[in-house]
């Protein structure tokens, strides 16, 4: 989201600066009286206009890489495809939100969620998913093991694909997301594991 922020701010300083150029060049013109301005053929005259954006907050930096440990998951809570290990909680902060509103659609339900003041935001997480379960995230370093990511209100989160939109405060705010182990159907190898997922802020 941020890379989409800078773009649109990038296309906003050189819509501005189509618009600068345009009016020094129109200026220029009107300076010159002896040009064969009133010869058709001759000159021409461009209309510009561009909108300045930028994103609705800003994603505290300690926010942006965090390491989340879940700790030692004992192999007998995980005898059957489908046990979970206890969730953890993650915790996503946002500083600096405007005043700004907005509204984005559910992709899963099509509803819609707007306000004049309050910003909208959803989040799209990406990572691998697991082979024997693609709604898990893949882990490294062992097996019949994955994880399994859910928003605040404990809907899980389809890796890839944006999430339900929510409602942020304004100046600051904070995302809660889940994240906990299950098993899978593949066999169980105990021992350390890593993984890792990327998410993204979408403001629409």
């Amino acid at each position: 989201m941020m890379a989409q922020g800078v773009q649109r701010y990038c296309q906003g300083v050189l819509l501005g600066s189509l618009l600068f150029v345009s009016l020094s060049a129109l200026s220029a013109m009107l300076d010159k009286t002896s040009d064969n301005w009133n010869v058709d053929g001759s000159h021409g005259m461009l209309h510009v206009s561009g909108v300045l954006t930028e994103g609705a907050c800003r994603l505290d930096m300690q926010s942006a890489y965090q390491q989340i440990s879940l700790g030692t998951v004992p192999a007998g809570q995980l005898h059957y495809p489908g046990n979970q290990g206890a969730p953890v909680a993650v915790q996503l902060s946002l500083r600096d939100c405007l005043h700004s509103g907005g509204h984005q659609d559910d992709l899963r339900s099509g509803n819609r969620t707007s306000d004049r003041l309050q910003p909208v935001v959803s989040v799209t997480f990406k990572g691998a998913a697991d082979a024997d379960n693609p709604d898990l995230l893949q882990v490294q370093g062992t097996s019949g093991l994955a994880l399994r990511l859910q928003d605040s209100n404990r809907r899980d989160v389809r890796l890839g694909d944006r999430g339900t939109p929510q409602y942020l405060m304004p100046n600051n705010s904070q995302l809660t997301y889940y994240i906990m182990p299950e098993r899978t159907s593949a066999p169980l190898v105990t021992g350390a594991w890593r993984s890792v997922v990327n998410f993204g802020l979408n403001y629409d």
